[in-house]
């Protein structure tokens, strides 16, 4: 891949010189034709390589400049599957000979693919409808050599501020994927959200069956359902229903469970029409949430609702936001962001998530500090995690175009 962009932009910069051009190594390497072969490269490649992509691309908000999330937007669900050659070896290595007489049926074609692994349904003999998540070989090997790669691009493309320290994210990134390979943590994480939730008519979570689960094979009860965003479609009593229930227990994840499932992809959500239910999948990404995680955001609410700036500035700092070294200019415009957010909470208790007013307004805010040079301060992970759940909630309210009551829902966690 490297060989193919670099020839590319060896061709590029030539005819540029040829024309009297001093050609920028930016432009040489965002040509259509380069962001199309990454692009190419990346999901071929599957594993962590393609779950950096996917990350990177923040389909949580216009934060990177759009050549980059051009790169890798197209990273979200673009994945090679396994051909059943590769399928039936991964399964002999993982399950005990003669498993396939287990079954009355197993479908080789996934029902779902990722970066990390793809999804089959299959039917025991003993009747069990199963949802078997397979990984892609060699995945968890690759992940430190993959990481540093996408690093190394990320790096090479000139596009990020100058001072913006990398690594730290990357290492974590690297912590992450590393979990995320390990099946049986997932199906524990699984299990805990299924407890946490137990009694809940709102919320379904796949049962773990334990003797077909490996540390690369989960295997699950299968459940049925609509794409989450298929509901934009739906009637609006039920497109409310659906953001209001999402909202709420993001908030019940943040400050109760202290347990957050912080992937908000769309596909980690769907809907069963038929018990109404939200079903809820993918518990690779569940993190742990500290007691001062959690504090400090209330106090952030509390401050920012009853419009104590002082407070806010000073819960901002504690949080991460913003530090020593950020300039005061800045910190007044990040500041200014989110007293935004609350001026609408107090302004709207009832946000209309389809008014796109806010969202135009900080997204302008935001390209006013990218273009001053403002270089973000290294944000604690869980914050950056919590923020990209926020970030993934307002977006698919958004997609519905759902009213939710927000006030009411954040009410009971302020005392």
């Amino acid at each position: 891949m490297t060989a193919g962009v670099m020839g590319n932009m060896a061709v590029g910069g030539a005819a540029s010189l040829g024309r009297g051009q001093r050609p920028s190594m930016r432009d040489l390497l965002l040509t259509p034709r380069n962001i199309g072969r990454v692009a190419d490269e990346l999901a071929k490649m599957r594993g962590a390589a393609m779950k950096i992509g996917q990350l990177v691309s923040m389909d949580t908000g216009d934060v990177l400049p759009p050549e980059l999330s051009q790169i890798m937007a197209r990273l979200r669900d673009d994945a090679h599957i396994m051909p059943p050659a590769q399928l039936k070896k991964v399964l002999n290595a993982q399950w005990p000979d003669g498993w396939l007489r287990s079954f009355t049926k197993f479908d080789v074609r996934p029902i779902a693919a990722a970066s990390i692994g793809q999804v089959h349904r299959a039917t025991l003999k003993d009747g069990r409808d199963l949802a078997i998540k397979v990984q892609y070989p060699g995945v968890a090997q690759s992940i430190d050599s993959d990481v540093a790669n996408v690093g190394a691009l990320i790096r090479m493309s000139g596009l990020l501020p100058k001072g913006f320290t990398l690594s730290p994210y990357l290492d974590e990134a690297r912590k992450q994927l590393h979990e995320e390979t390990d099946y049986t943590r997932e199906g524990a994480q699984m299990m805990r959200f299924r407890d946490l939730l137990k009694g809940d008519v709102t919320f379904a979570v796949p049962d773990l069956q334990d003797d077909w689960s490996t540390p690369q094979i989960l295997a699950m009860t299968y459940m049925d359902g609509a794409a989450i965003e298929d509901l934009a479609d739906a009637s609006q009593t039920v497109r409310d229903q659906v953001a209001t229930d999402l909202i709420s227990l993001t908030l019940r994840e943040l400050f109760t469970f202290g347990l957050m499932q912080t992937d908000p992809n769309f596909a980690n959500y769907r809907y069963d029409q038929t018990s109404r239910q939200i079903v809820l999948l993918d518990f690779g990404a569940t993190r742990v949430i500290g007691a001062e995680i959690n504090d400090l955001y209330r106090q952030l609410i509390i401050a920012g609702i009853s419009r104590d700036a002082a407070e806010v500035r000073r819960v901002a700092l504690d949080i991460g936001f913003i530090d020593g070294t950020t300039k005061p200019e800045h910190s007044d415009r990040i500041l200014t962001m989110i007293d935004m957010v609350f001026a609408e909470l107090a302004s709207k208790p009832v946000i209309d998530f389809a008014d796109t007013t806010l969202s135009r307004k900080m997204q302008a805010e935001g390209m006013k500090l990218a273009e001053d040079g403002f270089v973000p301060p290294p944000l604690p992970i869980d914050v950056l995690f919590l923020q990209r759940k926020f970030a993934g909630m307002f977006l698919l309210a958004a997609r519905l175009k759902a009213v939710v009551d927000v006030r009411s829902l954040i009410a009971p966690y302020l005392a």
